[in-house]
């Protein structure tokens, strides 16, 4: 059941001209941000430890100083208050760096939104305004090892009802992102029927300071970190700190994903764009032995392609945007604009480090980084694969069934 006591921060509730209004200056305030703040301190904020909490301590303040804190959540828990659609203006910008919605506090969107819309008072009363005020994070776990991420139906977590209503959960999970630093995580567990199942499957709140909770390792994605395996046994949760009812984990999940598939496409759409810049400041500012690199052909078809890929894509991210705001189906806008943004954005710095050589290899520019985002992301959140086929047979269907819904 879903409860409404919270303005749900995944959908829009004001008028167009009223989304609009500042949206353009809110941008180069962000871009501004991003681009003098975050940026200069991305290798101290890589590194971890006590100097990346500081750093980001720092920025959070700054961010809240310049009236650019938590702009989409909703502004009775301490939030900039804006729908879904008028942030997607701004999430790009926020975007052009991995630490830019952490700083700008956004990052917490997707798990603010699933405990407004379906958790219950004590856990909206426990847990949204630390969310928000980003004294507390949370993560998501998913996918387990040897279980495909695309077969949630073969989750071997299991959570048992205890004499009190508590659940005792089992369970392991991996690539489940910032585990390491989180206060709550929210996980994917069976609660009834068996193995492979459709039904009986529910997502539970479980605290990580809980007794049995453990983080086993780190999983460098690529030689990056921030993706963690982690191991439940029978860690104690309470009755309430289940999301939805038992059984709403894959219409809750859905509902996660689409919305969280689609805000890293935006940012994906903005880390593109910085690789742009670099490629096209390179190309005009860099000159070989024949002259600069801008008057060569094949350094033109590089900007060209990559300002292909960048405009084409958009459009697609922002058509899933405004089907989410408006709270309709958007699963066959979502997989194309994440099969398209994650394959622009390994596109686009590819070319930007054949741009600028050997240089575009080392640790003097983001883009050996932007390169292995872009290459995670066609794994990572549903491989392409995925969301190909699950487009292809949505479209199929519709075509069988009565002359074709998803068609263009």
């Amino acid at each position: 059941m879903r409860r409404k006591e919270v303005t749900d921060p995944g959908t829009d509730h004001t008028s167009d001209a009223q989304q609009a209004a500042g949206t353009d200056e809110l941008r180069e305030r962000i871009d501004r941000f991003v681009g003098t703040r975050v940026i200069p301190r991305e290798a101290v904020l890589d590194g971890g430890g006590p100097a990346a909490a500081e750093a980001l301590a720092e920025l959070r303040g700054q961010a809240q100083e310049e009236g650019l804190w938590a702009l989409p959540l909703p502004a009775e828990l301490g939030g900039g208050g804006l729908g879904f659609r008028a942030y997607a203006a701004l999430a790009e910008a926020e975007g052009a760096s991995d630490h830019g919605p952490a700083a700008l506090g956004s990052a917490p969107l997707l798990d603010v939104t699933m405990l407004a819309r379906h958790g219950g008072s004590a856990v909206r009363e426990a847990y949204l305004k630390p969310l928000v005020a980003g004294e507390m994070r949370a993560c998501y776990a998913m996918t387990e090892p040897d279980v495909p991420g695309t077969d949630p139906f073969r989750t071997g977590t299991r959570a048992e009802r205890g004499p009190d209503g508590s659940w005792l959960v089992t369970g392991r999970k991996w690539f489940t992102s910032g585990a390491a630093d989180a206060g709550l995580v929210t996980v994917m567990a069976r609660t009834g029927g068996s193995t492979g199942d459709r039904e009986g499957l529910s997502l539970l709140l479980v605290p990580t300071a809980s007794a049995g909770f453990r983080v086993v390792r780190e999983l460098p994605v690529l030689g990056a970190g921030g993706q963690y395996e982690i191991e439940l046994e029978r860690v104690r949760v309470p009755a309430d700190h289940l999301l939805g009812e038992p059984g709403d984990a894959l219409a809750i999940a859905g509902e996660r994903l689409q919305l969280g598939r689609t805000l890293r496409c935006l940012r994906w759409l903005g880390q593109a764009r910085r690789a742009f810049d670099l490629m096209c400041e390179r190309a005009a500012t860099r000159s070989g032995s024949r002259g600069p690199l801008a008057d060569q052909q094949l350094i033109q078809s590089h900007v060209f392609d990559a300002l292909l890929a960048l405009r084409t894509t958009r459009p697609l991210v922002h058509e899933a945007v405004a089907l989410i705001a408006a709270g309709r189906d958007a699963r066959t806008e979502v997989g194309l604009a994440k099969v398209a943004a994650a394959r622009m954005l390994q596109q686009v710095a590819d070319s930007a480090i054949q741009v600028h050589g050997a240089a575009g290899l080392g640790p003097d520019t983001p883009l050996p980084g932007l390169l292995r985002t872009g290459r995670a992301a066609r794994i990572l959140d549903g491989p392409d694969e995925l969301h190909i086929t699950s487009v292809a047979r949505r479209v199929l269907r519709g075509y069988g069934r009565d002359g074709g819904q998803d068609t263009p």
